[in-house]
């Protein structure tokens, strides 16, 4: 059975469309269109209607964490995300031992199968120890070809992206692996030189892990990763960002977005406190303090480094624009159709139907936003999640 939507506001590939429909059947939309709806409308809504967001990088929120595999902990990150409009969203697991991310990668393979989580993201543990930020050092190790293939055997059909030092020994050997096996490789928790990061790429890595964070800084003389992601000529790399206020200074989110608009990825490296109140967690095996939203490695477990963070996509895109001054399309793409091309979730490469647009033959993932850009109604698949 059909259901028509109309909406005083909608943000469609082509633009913006004010006011605007859309026709769903079942889980997807089948239609959409520009101006008053073809008949009355099912749910005349309010406010701005926006693809459902997609979250590539994600460690938990509402109290749980997907390091443990806990199925029911990994079912309370999603629907915590779901409820503030993140419709997709993967399962970032923080460094480990090669083995025991094998073992969780297993134990939440059903629910990336399943439909529930998009795909998983493995944050290390091929990290730099200068630039570990929230990782345990002891889990730090080199990218052996043993190593890459075991957890490419294990995630054959759930793992969509790794983060990887590319200075590393093995590194770009690595990188080759996992873009051959249709894996994002990532730049991230670096202290590559620019040089070394332009191997990277060459080498066919598509992505950068929370750029600016966790990454050698700007030199005039050694420009370093950031300078080499941001490049022209890295026209086919998607640059993560993290817009909570903490992570970056808005002046950064406005330089990355005036240097490449259409690469820009918002990602909230949201943990377990995400969508929860202030307290002490854990990130993987560290200790982390949450203080007015802030998350911080407490003082037993390093220096007071950056732990993830609260946020939410919604936040993130409320930030964007009213912090950082993007333009409302900018930001919902970069929470959209971005993260989804980049992890290849806008075709029909896993157990859902494409996401991060409307546009017909796409999933019924839709979020209104008011007009704070707060969330007001959230549907996944064709159901009101909230409102």
């Amino acid at each position: 059975m059909s259901v028509l939507l109309s909406t005083p506001r909608l943000l469609t590939p082509d633009g913006d469309a004010s006011p605007g429909w859309v026709l769903l059947d079942g889980d997807r939309i089948t239609d959409v269109g520009e101006g008053p709806p073809p008949r009355r409308a099912d749910h005349a809504l309010t406010g701005t209607l926006v693809p459902g967001f997609v979250d590539a990088h994600v460690h938990g929120g509402g109290g749980a964490s997907y390091d443990a595999g806990d199925v029911d902990e990994a079912a309370t990150v999603a629907a915590t995300h779901a409820a503030a409009g993140t419709t997709t969203v993967m399962a970032s697991l923080v460094s480990a031992a090669p083995s025991e991310l094998a073992a969780t990668m297993e134990r939440l393979a059903p629910l990336v199968t399943g439909g529930l989580l998009a795909g998983i993201h493995l944050e290390g543990p091929w990290l730099s120890r200068r630039h570990r930020g929230a990782h345990d050092r002891s889990a730090l190790t080199l990218p052996t070809p043993a190593d890459v293939d075991r957890l490419l055997d294990v995630g054959r059909e759930t793992l969509r992206m790794v983060t990887l030092a590319p200075e590393l020994p093995g590194a770009l050997d690595a990188v080759r692996r996992l873009a051959d096996s249709g894996v994002v490789a990532a730049v991230g928790h670096t202290d590559a030189a620019y040089a070394q990061t332009r191997a990277a790429l060459d080498a066919g890595a598509r992505a950068g892990t929370h750029v600016f964070n966790g990454m050698r800084g700007v030199h005039h003389r050694e420009p370093g990763p950031v300078t080499a992601l941001l490049e022209p000529a890295a026209n086919d790399c998607w640059l993560e960002l993290v817009a909570d206020g903490v992570h970056l200074h808005p002046a950064m989110l406005r330089a990355v977005a005036a240097a490449a608009p259409d690469r820009v990825v918002l990602v909230s490296d949201a943990m377990a406190a995400a969508g929860a109140s202030d307290g002490d967690y854990r990130l993987g095996a560290l200790e982390v303090t949450v203080r007015d939203g802030v998350a911080r490695l407490a003082s037993g477990s390093g220096s007071g480094a950056i732990a993830g963070s609260t946020l939410t996509m919604a936040a993130a895109v409320r930030h964007a624009v009213q912090q950082a001054g993007w333009p409302l399309a900018l930001a919902v793409r970069a929470a959209t159709a971005h993260p989804a091309r980049m992890l290849g979730l806008d075709g029909s490469n896993g157990p859902r139907l494409p996401v991060g647009s409307i546009e017909p033959g796409f999933a019924a993932d839709l979020v209104v936003l008011d007009d704070d850009l707060h969330v007001d109604r959230v549907m996944r698949d064709g159901a009101w999640l909230i409102g």
